[in-house]
Parts: structure tokens; C-alpha cells; sequence
């Protein structure tokens, strides 16, 4: 399988300190990037979840808009969408919040979407994408706006946390925006040891190769023969 996350608001940036809350919401700017993500998905026969925000229903233009994943499968058609449900004070000047949870078939994987702020700190999220059968769980961020480096190694446990104690695929893509960078880019095995990882404060596409079938979901399940088998298991040991 082949799958692409872009980090959080990717598409038009993002609206805490980065570009302006009260901006109008460029909508048809939007769907024009969105329709030509979704046909060089097709063509390459590339699964994608693009960082992007999607508008209000009610005054698309003006109201304020929704923190959102796309999600694009490999034939290029747009699965669904994942609004940010948890957002932070910040956050809630500039969006306004989901209030679901969504699993989506990706090249015949079940995959979970969270964004940013709402894995990090609250587990239930990503613990409702398992519950729906996600066995890799994708995490669109932005961490970037503030000198928080305290932040980092919390981060860090966090995404490592979300994988171990569900015994899944845990992958977070951070955007890289010098001077400030509060996460690296992670994958995460399902037994929390990090699989590949990018350098803090530099661009850097980080590609890699996951053996989905080790996302057994013991931890989740509390499945006392798989989680003795990812408690006990001795590292580098592949039976």
C-alpha cells in the first residue's frame, strides 16, 4: 500500500499564528486544490489524507471553518473528511469543532484519522479509531507557532503512547517551520518502538515500509495472548 499524510492544514496554513483567524475561507481556491490532490492520487495510485480545512455549511465564506483531514483513497476518490473534534483555546478563535470519529479503507487497510491536539491529549480518540477496526491510525499536526521545545520529548511520549497501548500503526506527520518545530515526525511500531523518524527543524520527506499485520490490537482488546506476546516479546525478535 501506498499512503500519503500531509501535515495539519496543509493546503491553505494554518489560522494559529500562521495566517489570519478572521480570514475569509477561500473556498473555491480550496475545492480547485482539493480536486487536483485527488487526480494526482488517482494517477499515481496514492491513497492521501491532506491537512486542509473544509467550510462551514451554513456561510461557507464566512463562518469559521473546520480544522480538517481529506481523506482520498488510491483511486482518487474523496472517502470522507475528519473534523478536528478537541480543539485548543486557540484553536476555537480561528475553527469550530467535529463531533465524529471516522475509519476509512486505504488501500485495503482500515485507518483511523486524529489531528493534532486532539490524539495528543486525549486517548479516547484514537481508541474510538481502533474500536472501528483501524489497525494504522494517522496524525496530521502543526506544532510549530511557538517556542514550546519543552514540548518535544511530551509529544514524542504521547504518539508512543497512542500506539503501545493499542497495539497499532501510529503515524504522526509534523509540518517543519524554522525556527519552531514541537514534534519530530514519527512512525510508530505497534509495540511503541519508533520505526522511522524525521530531524527536528529540518524539511525532510520521511518515507518507510510498515508490516500492518503486527497491529493485532492486543493492548486494546486486552487479548491475554497477544498482549503476553507484545509485553514479553524480545526486541529484534520477528516470531
Amino acid at each position: 500500500m501506498q499512503i500519503l499524510c500531509f501535515p495539519e492544514t496543509q493546503t491553505v496554513g494554518y489560522r494559529v499564528g500562521i495566517t489570519e483567524p478572521r480570514a475569509p475561507v477561500p473556498v473555491e481556491r480550496l475545492d480547485e486544490l482539493h480536486a487536483t490532490v485527488a487526480e494526482r492520487c488517482r494517477v499515481l495510485g496514492m491513497a492521501c489524507v491532506l491537512g486542509t480545512e473544509t467550510p462551514s455549511e451554513s456561510d461557507p465564506a464566512h463562518d469559521k471553518p473546520y480544522n480538517s483531514a481529506l481523506v482520498i483513497n488510491e483511486h482518487g476518490r474523496v472517502l470522507g473528511v475528519h473534523h478536528k473534534t478537541k480543539l485548543t483555546p486557540r484553536d476555537a478563535l480561528a475553527y469550530k469543532p467535529g463531533n465524529s470519529i471516522e475509519t476509512f479503507e486505504l488501500c485495503g487497510v482500515k485507518v483511523g484519522v486524529v489531528i493534532c491536539f486532539e490524539a495528543l491529549r486525549f486517548a479516547e480518540t484514537t481508541a474510538e479509531c481502533v474500536r472501528q477496526g483501524a489497525q494504522l491510525v494517522l496524525h496530521p499536526q502543526n506544532n510549530t507557532t511557538h517556542p514550546n521545545d519543552w514540548k518535544i520529548p511530551l509529544h514524542h511520549a504521547m504518539i508512543t503512547t497512542r500506539a503501545a497501548e493499542n497495539t497499532i500503526w501510529f503515524a504522526s506527520c509534523n509540518a517543519c517551520l524554522i525556527p519552531h518545530q514541537n514534534s519530530r515526525s514519527l512512525v510508530i511500531t505497534p509495540d511503541g518502538q519508533v520505526h522511522a523518524q524525521t530531524e527536528l527543524k529540518r524539511e525532510e520527506l520521511l518515507v518507510t515500509e510498515i508490516d500492518v499485520d503486527q497491529a493485532t490490537q492486543a493492548m486494546f482488546k486486552f487479548d491475554m495472548e497477544h498482549c503476553e506476546e507484545a509485553l514479553l516479546r524480545v526486541l529484534g525478535d520477528t516470531e
